[in-house]
């Protein structure tokens, strides 16, 4: 785009920019003034009803000496958690998001013409403060604690676990990254654990070259813990062959949780199933036939036999049947089985919402505990905008993946006007009008309502 600046009349160079194709408009620019992220108000609100980040201040422990800190640790604590809710993956987009109108009002500043923390105070902040003494365990167990608030407001009689790993991929040396031969790139190899309403319960950051089921205990016993006396009618795992372990099954059985996990297949298990692996004669199907089968299966390192079930699809065109096998605790007929454990895919869309909408893949430190710490941050801003999608949102909007809340919720245009008393945000209203956001303020009322009954 052409511009020109000011003009031959005597305006100043810091007066407005013209562009050339409409000499009638004028462009200026506010950065004190105005938001691109309006929509982050919303997140503060529900957060304030549910008092979400002010756990932190509970937990966390403030290292920094002396007298000259300008900015409380639970406002560097919003800042980090709201700033990659809004799509700013790490610090370098500090010094500008000091300047926003909005970042100033959601991080609790009463000086609301104070500048937020800068690149420099937020660096220290995730790379000194939090990763040191206990502040990375706390750290680690505050989503936990969110949740748990959270599905004492949902009221779940059940609970559906979704174990599952990814890969994130480094660009340097960076301490413990490793090259990993699955996903064919030098990466960290971190461990998730989701709820059946997308919840992130608990994640932990690992090497690169550890197997998908590595330090599962580490991670699965604070969920489990959490919920051994809350009166759930019932709870179940899922996961993937990486966690077909008889250590694990042991494990959920001492616990009470039923699970439904893969199994790969073994000349054995095929052996029980080789009247289904048998093409039929005749005209091959122009349809998928499905077969199932039923049976009680010991492998050498199990301690007691266990329920296994096959599915067997004959796919037109395809020469050899796909096969499957599911050890499982359930009593429900060998269809519903399949049904529950092909559930567990939603957790590896909630991998993908966190790699696309959160960007929780960019562990760009050099140390291994500062990018433990930013998974962790990325986790809780992950965690809070499902809170918002799943509790929220207006059945018109439900729907709405997280990277649709970002770019139509949270990017919104928002000018704040400074009056004596208060200070009036005036928000842009193209993707999500007036009406909208009424229903969800009154909806986050109710819930802080819900969260202080006893």
């Amino acid at each position: 785009m052409s511009v020109i600046r000011g003009s031959a009349t005597g305006e100043s160079v810091s007066a407005h920019l013209r562009v050339i194709f409409d000499r009638r408009l004028k462009l200026q620019f506010y950065g004190t003034k105005l938001s691109s992220d309006g929509g982050l108000l919303l997140f503060r609100e529900l957060d304030d009803a549910l008092g979400l980040t002010q756990m932190a201040s509970w937990e966390l422990r403030d290292n920094r000496t002396g007298k000259n800190s300008r900015h409380q640790l639970l406002a560097m604590f919003r800042q980090s958690v709201f700033g990659r809710i809004a799509g700013y993956e790490d610090v370098n987009d500090a010094g500008r998001l000091a300047r926003d109108p909005v970042m100033r009002a959601i991080t609790g500043r009463k000086d609301f013409d104070r500048p937020a923390a800068s690149e420099s105070q937020m660096g220290r902040f995730e790379t000194g403060t939090l990763p040191s003494g206990k502040n990375l365990t706390a750290l680690s167990n505050l989503n936990g604690k969110w949740v748990g608030r959270i599905q004492r407001l949902r009221k779940s009689p059940n609970l559906i676990l979704d174990i599952d790993s990814s890969e994130s991929p480094v660009h340097g040396e960076q301490e413990a990254s490793a090259y990993n031969g699955h996903f064919g790139r030098s990466c960290y190899h971190p461990l998730f654990v989701f709820n059946q309403h997308g919840d992130l319960e608990h994640c932990a950051l690992r090497p690169g070259n550890v197997h998908s089921a590595h330090n599962w205990q580490a991670v699965l016993d604070p969920v489990v813990k959490r919920y051994r006396w809350t009166g759930l009618w019932r709870k179940y795992l899922r996961g993937d062959a990486a966690f077909a372990i008889p250590e694990l099954f042991d494990y959920l059985e001492a616990n009470e949780f039923g699970y439904a996990i893969r199994l790969r297949a073994n000349k054995v298990l095929e052996r029980r199933i080789a009247h289904l692996l048998k093409r039929r004669p005749g005209r091959p199907s122009t349809s998928v036939e499905r077969h199932y089968a039923n049976f009680t299966y010991q492998a050498k390192s199990w301690s007691n036999p266990r329920r296994v079930v096959a599915k067997v699809e004959w796919h037109p065109g395809e020469l050899f049947p796909r096969v499957g096998f599911v050890v499982t605790t359930l009593t429900v007929p060998t269809e519903r089985v399949f049904e529950f454990y092909n559930g567990r895919g939603t957790a590896e869309q909630y991998i993908k919402e966190g790699k696309y909408a959160l960007k929780w893949t960019r562990l760009s430190c050099k140390s291994f505990k500062a990018n433990e710490v930013r998974l962790q941050l990325h986790a809780l801003a992950y965690n809070m905008a499902n809170f918002l999608r799943t509790l929220v949102l207006p059945n018109s909007i439900a729907n709405w993946s997280l990277t649709s809340l970002r770019d139509r919720v949270i990017k919104i245009g928002a000018k704040a006007i400074r009056h004596a008393r208060s200070i009036t945000l005036q928000l842009a209203e193209v993707v999500v009008p007036r009406d909208l956001w009424a229903e969800m303020l009154a909806t986050i009322a109710g819930l802080k309502a819900r969260a202080r009954s006893p």
